[in-house]
Order: C-alpha cells, then structure tokens, then sequence
C-alpha cells in the first residue's frame, strides 16, 4: 500500500506486485473538509485508513516523506496527516517503509528530477490502466507503492514498529 499523505486529500494506492507484474487492487483518496476543526479530521483520515487496511491487509505500508514546504502551518498539518499514517500501519503491525520525493520520482520514472505529469504517465503505462489515476494524490500514493515494489530488498529494515 503507498500512502500520500495529507490533512485534506489522503491519497492511496494498493497493488499487487509480482514476477514483474503489477495489479491494481484499488485507489482513490480519504478527504476531509476544511469546515472542520483539525482533530476531526485526523480523525476520518484514521478512520478511513484503518478500514482500508481492515479490508486489504496490505503486506506493508509505503508512505512519501514530507516534502518541506515554504509555508510552515500547512507542513505541520500535512506532517500530522502524515501520522495518522503511520500510527495506523503500525497498529496493525505492518511494516512501513519511507521514501522522498525524489527516491518516488526515481523508482518510478528513472530520474528523480521528474515533473507530475512525467510520474503520472509512468504510473499510468507500468499498471496498464486506461487513464492517469484521479485524484492526483491517488496517483502519487501508487507511485509511492510502485517505487517500494522497484526499490525494495528483502533485508532492508522498516521503520516505525520496533
């Protein structure tokens, strides 16, 4: 499962990934409105992850690492989103691996300096779907879970339920 997290639009991708092969299981998003107060909507983000984690019981959780952005009150709120992530995975006990934007952008595209719409066409042509996932942050949680699939070894140690 990749995770692109996020306070307003949590996106999500879960795949299949074997021999080489990729199968989309789902994706979409967990959204919440701006008319409520943060803790409810940390809230339906936890709530809706952990359905989804309910119902997929993904063998780990790759989530993006925050982006550090100009404005200081949105990263903190985007970096609490992104909590809520990783506190779900690990209450189930899943592994959770953590890669940059550039690390997701490589894995995905070859060259870490990538723009969207590059990663995007990526994700489209190796899941062999007919359109660029919608909404875009759908779209980067499975180029977050294509660059795990790509980049990992077994060996390599997960973060965050030890």
């Amino acid at each position: 499962m990749g995770v692109d997290p996020g306070f307003a639009i949590m996106g999500y991708g879960i795949i299949d990934y074997c021999g080489n092969h990729f199968e989309v299981l789902d994706y979409g998003a967990v959204t919440t409105t701006a008319d409520l107060p943060l803790a409810r909507r940390l809230l339906l983000l936890e709530e809706g992850l952990t359905g989804l984690l309910q119902q997929y019981r993904p063998e780990v959780v790759a989530v993006e690492d925050l982006f550090f952005n100009n404005n200081a009150k949105t990263a903190l709120k985007v970096g609490q989103g992104r909590g809520v992530a990783l506190l779900c995975a690990a209450r189930f006990n899943i592994p959770i691996f953590e890669y940059t934007p550039l690390q997701v952008k490589q894995g995905v595209t070859g060259y870490g300096r990538a723009d969207k719409k590059q990663v995007q066409q990526m994700v489209k042509v190796l899941l062999s779907l007919s359109i660029i996932p919608k909404p875009d942050d759908a779209a980067d949680a499975l180029a977050v879970a294509i660059c795990h699939a790509h980049t990992y070894r077994p060996g390599l140690s997960a973060r965050g339920i030890n």
